[in-house]
């Protein structure tokens, strides 16, 4: 075995995907897609500037060490 032959083999390259068409269903689909993120992504914004829901609740610290 030649120093050559070592070694990981380099993959086949893949053939090149093709564009394909999309219909008017499709551009709806990816429009609506969009809009749900874009009201997802608001809601996050709005849902982050407020502090945590239940502060009253949780492991109480006492006031001796």
């Amino acid at each position: 075995m030649s120093g050559r032959e070592g070694g990981k083999k380099k993959p086949l390259k893949a053939p090149k995907k093709q564009g394909k068409e999309m219909d008017e269903d499709d551009v709806a689909f990816k429009q609506k897609q969009k809009e749900e993120q874009k009201a997802l992504d608001a809601l996050k914004a709005k849902a982050s500037g407020k502090g945590p829901l239940c502060s009253s609740s949780g492991i109480k610290k006492s006031g001796k060490k």
